[in-house]
């Protein structure tokens, strides 16, 4: 690993979706000293940059967290792998491609919640400034000078263009663009790929400025605790892969971007938590802030299996033969099957007519498998993915123990409320409805999960609970907000702890309307804005 100088002005914690931001645009001030930590590898596999690498580096530890969730009651007893990068660009590394703004009226309700500087108004240029979007058409508020490469998809499967018209003869309008001013529609996922190549944000925002003699980058560094002296961030300690502790110092200010599971572990760590159960692990509490860990969210999806009467992905990667001429496509061309995303095909869609925007999300996919980053199914087959844009039912991140290398426990209490559960069974009848009409249901021969047997609403939930599964979108847990009991404030400024803030998709108050890594992208860029902001205000001479 780069060697980690030992005094630095900003600390980022975790080279994720956002830290990656974060150590960019503060370490475009040549006079500012910025390490940027990791605990996982640098971003060298070839896998990590081939787009449907995926299924080698999910679950893999090379790469992965490999969490596990707690067994949860909604989910009929049953635990979750919950995937979570460990590698330079964190999740945006590992996931399945998909570039998701969310809705407008999503960061209007934060802002409506007491978030100054949150509002779509004040975040769309941010969103604008870090991407190129590799379209001529386009539209206003898309950007063409960032970083970030995001392309329509290249590859197209029959089954999905299918689904596209069947969805269209159901009353859903194809949207070319959700990333615009309405989400609401059918249509063509847009992708963090370049040229056939994913675009992580290690990739778009480290790979250019890893020259900055300003900027260190340390991979296989664990923080183990943010050092808080007299109330304040003073650095962290971090273990090196020598086993050796560290202390780093931080002149200016310590920012974890460690994740939505990561950083409120750091935090509780720290001895920033619910006092009572902190003293419980033996922690020296620095501040008590009982919402850490509190407020979880995540998206859960409905996966549905049809078998088809038209060859699938199933079938393209089935022989050796067809698997060596898919790789050699990729190796001469950057084409083929092994540029495809985790899904090819969206809806962003509403289960009642009397909703201002949608509730519900598809994933629509060329192939099946039991689960996800497992293999296809031995048969023809494709998938309609369906999950609550917005649930209601909120979980916790709690310490397992003070050692900094046992995995929190994770309790997501999915489908906790009647809200949550009428929406996915709506969701799951939308699929089969779609999946009844022409073109689509002419290629269909069988509904396999679930079968056609299973109806009612009740048969219908408990086929969700026993089959259902996260979409890896955990949220929420160092929740942003006005108020004393928020764990960061609107400038995500650690509350009773100077020199900390928080930036990551954990500070989301409410979870956004889609996928989670341009959000997270989102959050790191302005994070960065307001501590230079905030930098330039300390600096300025006091006017008697």
């Amino acid at each position: 690993m780069t060697q980690a100088p030992e005094i630095s002005d900003y600390i980022v914690v975790g080279a994720g979706s956002a830290g990656c931001v974060i150590a960019n645009r503060l370490s475009a001030d040549p006079g500012a000293r910025v390490t940027l930590l990791e605990a996982g590898n640098r971003d060298s596999s070839p896998w990590i940059h081939v787009p449907v690498g995926y299924f080698r580096t999910m679950h893999n530890p090379a790469f992965d967290w490999c969490y596990e969730t707690q067994p949860d009651a909604g989910l009929g007893g049953r635990s979750l792998h919950w995937p979570r990068g460990k590698v330079l660009g964190g999740s945006s590394s590992l996931n399945g491609l998909l570039y998701v703004r969310g809705q407008r009226e999503d960061y209007d309700h934060w802002a409506q919640m007491g978030n100054r500087g949150w509002s779509w108004s004040e975040v769309g240029p941010i969103f604008e400034g870090l991407e190129t979007f590799q379209r001529p058409d386009t539209a206003e508020g898309r950007g063409q000078q960032g970083e970030l490469q995001v392309s329509d998809p290249a590859l197209r499967r029959e089954i999905c263009e299918r689904w596209i018209t069947a969805a269209e003869a159901n009353g859903y309008s194809y949207n070319p663009d959700y990333n615009g001013p309405v989400q609401e529609g059918v249509g063509h996922f847009q992708l963090t790929v370049n040229r056939g190549r994913r675009c992580s944000a290690a990739v778009a925002f480290l790979k250019p400025v890893r020259d900055r003699a300003n900027l260190s980058v340390v991979t296989n560094a664990q923080v183990l605790r943010v050092v808080i002296t007299n109330g304040r961030a003073t650095g962290v300690e971090i273990r090196r892969p020598d086993g050796v502790t560290q202390i780093l110092t931080a002149r200016r200010e310590v920012i974890l971007s460690a994740g939505a599971i990561g950083s409120p572990q750091i935090l509780m760590l720290s001895g920033v938590g619910d006092a009572a159960a902190l003293a419980g692990h033996g922690i020296t509490v620095q501040h008590h802030s009982p919402e850490v860990g509190r407020n979880l969210q995540d998206h859960l999806q409905a996966r549905l299996v049809f078998k088809c009467r038209e060859a699938t992905l199933n079938d393209e990667v089935r022989s050796l033969v067809n698997k060596a001429r898919i790789g050699l496509e990729y190796a001469l061309f950057r084409t083929g099957p092994m540029t495809m995303a985790a899904s090819l095909v969206f809806g962003f869609l509403k289960t009642r007519p009397d909703l201002a925007t949608p509730d519900i999300q598809f994933h629509i996919q060329p192939w099946s498998a039991d689960s996800p980053g497992e293999g296809v199914h031995p048969f023809s087959a494709f998938t309609q993915s369906v999950c609550q844009l917005r649930p209601e039912s909120r979980g916790t991140i709690t310490l397992a123990s003070a050692d900094p290398a046992e995995a929190p426990l994770i309790q997501p209490n999915y489908l906790a409320t009647q809200t949550d559960r009428d929406t996915l069974v709506a969701g799951i009848e939308i699929a089969r409805q779609i999946a009844r009409t022409e073109p689509l249901a002419s290629a269909i021969s069988e509904a396999f999960r679930p079968t056609e047997d299973v109806q009612g609403y009740d048969e219908v939930l408990a086929w969700a609970r026993q089959n259902s599964t996260t979409i890896y979108h955990p949220t929420g847990t160092c929740r942003m907000g006005p108020d004393e009991g928020a764990v960061v404030d609107p400038r995500l400024r650690v509350n009773g702890v100077h020199g900390l803030r928080v930036a990551d998709c954990s500070i989301m108050p409410e979870i956004v309307s889609g996928n989670t890594n341009a959000p997270a992208m989102m959050i790191g860029a302005k994070l960065a804005q307001m501590v230079i902001e905030d930098h330039r205000a300390d600096a300025l001479p006091n006017v008697a």
